[in-house]
């Protein structure tokens, strides 16, 4: 058994579940929906059922095919009134004590008299998961529960997986699609990180039969980025362990994508925007024309180079003064 992994007991309160099955649309209970959810939990070594089956014979198929143990109760006016409910209580709490490595019990039922039996298994330092239907539950017995699931909410799908393409064979669609729910279990049970091994032990709980080389794969990795090119999961490498971890689904990596050019395409306009406003601010024409004006006075050369229409005033005047002076002299 791998570390972190739970193990499961599962009693079946089946005449409280017919009963609770019996106001709906559906009149027919599936209890493969049932297992499929709690094999997402952890690997369920115990199973079993207690009811007067020859009320229920309709349901003896299907449940024998699941491998669940059917205890049978004989009529209540031969036994009493709460006969299915005692045998339930024995036989959970003998396997409590008995068997240490059996950490989750699941009472499917929604009936109040078992909230005793959960609170004396959680005082053992057991996990209880409670199943029954909405309409039919008592409210003592959800809420003294570590989780109760509604078997309505089997039926809700979490998220929007991708679909899968028709033209694929047959052989690889059942392997995307196994491969898709596993995924979507995880998410549901709050996996924070789906390390590829995680996925292919929860594939293997749902199915045990599952080997990929049947499909046409060597490895698991192989499986996983041919699922990848089909845009079905996205997958990133590890840095330490150099494994596939599992990020989301293709859908997501699209969207991601689109958002990434958006970005892109906007950065790029802001830089052409900001370049052409620079082109156009500095103007040097008139600093340059200034700057020999101001040599002028120290370098009077300099003032008959410049091509400029009107003379500076002050230095014909001075000119002229120098060349008076020798003049008034001669006289």
């Amino acid at each position: 058994m791998n570390e972190g992994e739970h193990t499961l007991a599962v009693f079946i309160d089946f005449e409280n579940i017919a009963l609770g099955v019996k106001g709906r649309k559906e009149k027919r209970f599936d209890i493969q929906k049932v297992l499929e959810r709690l094999v997402e939990k952890g690997k369920i070594i115990v199973k079993k059922a207690y009811a007067d089956w020859a009320d229920y014979s309709e349901y003896k198929k299907p449940l024998h095919e699941a491998a669940i143990e059917l205890i049978e109760i004989p009529k209540r006016s031969m036994s009493g009134k709460n006969s299915a409910d005692i045998r339930l209580c024995v036989d959970s709490l003998d396997l409590c004590y008995s068997k240490e490595h059996i950490d989750t019990f699941v009472i499917v039922s929604g009936d109040s008299d078992f909230s005793p039996l959960v609170s004396k298994l959680k005082e053992n330092g057991k996990r209880v998961i409670g199943l029954g239907m909405k309409d039919s539950s008592s409210h003592l017995l959800i809420d003294n529960c570590d989780e109760f699931i509604y078997y309505e909410d089997l039926e809700r799908a979490i998220g929007t997986p991708p679909k899968i393409e028709q033209d694929l064979p047959e052989t690889k669609k059942e392997a995307f699609q196994l491969l898709v729910d596993s995924v979507v279990a995880l998410v549901r049970e709050n996996k924070e990180v789906l390390w590829s091994s995680m996925v292919k032990e929860t594939m293997k709980r749902k199915k045990p039969s599952f080997n990929e080389s049947y499909y046409g794969y060597r490895t698991f990795s192989d499986l996983l980025e041919d699922a990848e090119s089909k845009g079905l999961i996205h997958l990133r490498t590890d840095s330490r362990s150099g494994t596939y971890v599992i990020v989301g689904f293709g859908k997501d990596k699209k969207k991601e994508e689109k958002d990434d050019l958006k970005e892109k395409k906007e950065r790029i306009e802001l830089k052409e925007r900001k370049t052409q406003k620079s082109r156009w601010r500095p103007r040097t024409r008139k600093p340059r024309a200034k700057s020999p004006v101001a040599q002028a006075g120290t370098e009077p050369v300099t003032v008959s180079e410049t091509p400029s229409s009107e003379p500076i005033p002050p230095e014909p005047s001075t000119r002229v003064s120098i060349e008076s002076e020798p003049n008034s002299k001669e006289k």
